[in-house]
């Protein structure tokens, strides 16, 4: 069974700083016609830090779109030119002030793949040094450690539900078994 879509017309709706808005006029499977609303990203990476002593570094910020604080693992944009990799490096560095002797990919997810163009890449962070974090101007965080049974009992409990977050923890716990 055929369950492409057939891409007629795209239309910016808005060209942003970090986003972009395109309506898609398409071909259904069926023959039929209808719209797609897509929000386009550069990507991101995320990086999740491992201690020596089994606790997963976090971030706690304020999120605009929920009006909520939440609990995260350290991410970014991915800035043109630059490789997921780099990104993840780059971004631990900035918002723990972690640098890693070991990284290890954990995988690639689609955060919302009906409506956002995003691809996001998964990392995660041990032998970890601390130097000082170099924040983002309009970057405001706390940084703290969680043990990571406890994060994993917070991801089932719903206390932590961040996507890459909740990805990160359940992928590298099942690397570890």
């Amino acid at each position: 069974m055929n369950l492409s879509e057939k891409i007629i017309e795209s239309e910016y709706l808005y060209n942003g700083k970090i986003l972009n808005l395109r309506k898609d006029r398409v071909t259904l499977p069926n023959g039929k016609e209808a719209f797609r609303e897509i929000v386009e990203l550069t990507g991101a990476s995320a990086i999740m830090p491992i201690t020596k002593d089994d606790e997963i570094i976090f971030v706690r910020q304020y999120r605009c779109p929920f009006s909520e604080i939440l609990l995260e693992i350290p991410a970014g944009k991915i800035d043109e030119g630059e490789s997921p990799d780099v990104c993840a490096v780059r971004e631990l560095r900035e918002e723990t002030g972690a640098i890693a002797k070991t990284i290890e990919k954990l995988g690639v997810i689609y955060p919302s793949p009906g409506c956002l163009k995003e691809k996001l890449y998964l990392y995660v962070a041990k032998d970890l040094e601390f130097v000082n974090l170099d924040l983002d101007p309009d970057e405001f965080l706390e940084v703290l450690k969680i043990p990571f049974n406890k994060a994993l009992e917070m991801v089932k409990s719903g206390e932590i539900v961040d996507g890459k977050t909740v990805a990160a923890i359940l992928m590298y716990n099942e690397k570890r078994k």
